[in-house]
């Protein structure tokens, strides 16, 4: 059922606007006495996702008992995130997602689906687990917030995803990851049916209809002033809901280029983006424009480890960023990265496939560490100076020596592409 589907061809969603759709939505709804709000976290800012929940609470004011945070496998959100985010809720409603050990398995998809929707290239089950506080927590309602957005596993990112891997576990998140990666990122990044959302679809389908959820989603834009807001918002029970959401996305938040890119520039903002398990969206938004010999430069200045999880960053030194076949070498022959299918999707994610050169320019990692994950490495002051991000537009530019650039402020609000490499 969808309680609501609006689009603004003409600018965004005004927090007046925002309120009102909220309001009479969860009117609709009707009367609930125990809320749990399950929104991102810091690491998707820019998704709205801040003001909604601020909406939300002023809607239920004492009804609304716990926030979820989606983590999957990030950091918990600091203090100073979760007022800088979620400005006027009480930080003391705030809840942390233990992926390894706050489950409850609600079933199994079977492995004969999953190489079915693979085409053969995974043979495994699949467990649905949530964390326990959807399940035990008595919730009359459960309001999953996010922003829908071209991604590197799923192919479009939120609606179930928010709850089988923003709440789910260890190994439902390094299968599903390591699902997407061997069926290969350049056939989901922009599409909504995907392998791995087929198997969301099934887990919802079948072991979660029993969940009061309702998803509110986003699709977010930025416009020539440098200015976030809301382009579409969608709220409901189910697939369609995401559907439209996604159709927008891909209108909105998706860049389709004449021509394959020779030089990329990224900025990732240091608040945002602290390690390169975060970061690579650099890479994985921009691979398919970026030309054969091409240069991808990243921009890092809050750059300080890998991985979030300390045994990721590990398995991330130890490796590096290989190609695919590599990768599914390794995993074959290696017992630390069989067992983390979730680290090795990322290592084939961070990688050009050698295909074109990536120049990692880091905040607080050295030379040495850069290069031994097998990507280039340039200071950062000198590139900061030469591609000033606060000087750059977005798209192209042409810099004082002629060369031209492409400049790219958040590779996490969009997907490029150059035409012949991207077919719906």
């Amino acid at each position: 059922m969808i309680y609501y589907a609006n689009e603004k061809s003409d600018g965004s969603f005004s927090e007046n606007e925002l309120h009102d759709a909220i309001f009479q939505t969860l009117e609709k709804i009707g009367v609930k006495k125990k809320i749990l709000i399950i929104p991102p976290d810091i690491t998707r800012y820019h998704s709205q996702a801040g003001i909604l929940t601020n909406i939300i609470y002023r809607y239920y004011k004492d009804a609304l008992k716990d926030i979820l945070p989606a983590l999957g496998t990030h950091s918990p959100m600091t203090e100073s995130e979760i007022t800088k985010m979620y400005k006027g809720v009480p930080a003391g409603l705030f809840r942390v997602h233990n992926w390894r050990k706050d489950l409850i398995t609600l079933g199994e998809v079977p492995a004969d689906f999953i190489r079915e929707v693979s085409e053969g290239k995974v043979n495994y089950s699949w467990p649905a687990q949530v964390n326990k506080l959807l399940v035990e927590g008595g919730h009359d309602l459960i309001l999953s917030v996010g922003q829908v957005v071209p991604h590197e596993v799923v192919g479009m990112a939120n609606y179930n995803k928010n709850i089988f891997v923003g709440t789910g576990g260890s190994e439902g998140i390094n299968k599903s990851h390591f699902l997407g990666a061997v069926y290969g990122m350049e056939r989901m990044m922009g599409r909504a049916d995907t392998p791995v959302r087929r198997v969301l679809n099934y887990a919802s389908e079948n072991f979660a209809n029993h969940l009061p959820i309702v998803y509110i989603l986003t699709v977010v834009s930025k416009n020539n002033s440098g200015v976030f807001g809301i382009k579409g918002l969608f709220i409901g029970d189910d697939y369609d809901c995401f559907r439209l959401a996604a159709e927008l996305s891909l209108k909105v938040n998706f860049e389709l280029l004449d021509k394959p890119l020779k030089k990329v520039v990224v900025y990732l903002d240091p608040g945002e983006f602290k390690s390169t398990w975060l970061g690579n969206k650099s890479i994985y938004r921009t691979r398919m424009a970026i030309a054969d010999d091409g240069e991808l430069v990243v921009l890092a200045p809050g750059l300080r480890e890998f991985g979030e999880d300390k045994a990721i960053d590990e398995l991330i030194r130890k490796y590096g960023y290989l190609t695919t076949p590599e990768i599914l070498k390794l995993v074959d022959e290696t017992d630390d990265l069989k067992n983390n299918l979730s680290a090795a999707a990322h290592l084939i994610h961070g990688s050009s496939e050698n295909r074109f050169k990536i120049t990692y320019c880091p905040g607080s990692i050295s030379k040495e560490e850069i290069e031994k994950v097998n990507f280039s490495f340039a200071p950062l002051d000198k590139m900061i100076d030469k591609y000033n991000p606060a000087e750059l537009k977005d798209g192209f530019n042409k810099m004082p020596d002629g060369e031209e650039i492409y400049f790219i402020s958040n590779p996490g609000l969009g997907l490029w592409s150059y035409k012949d490499r991207f077919t719906e």
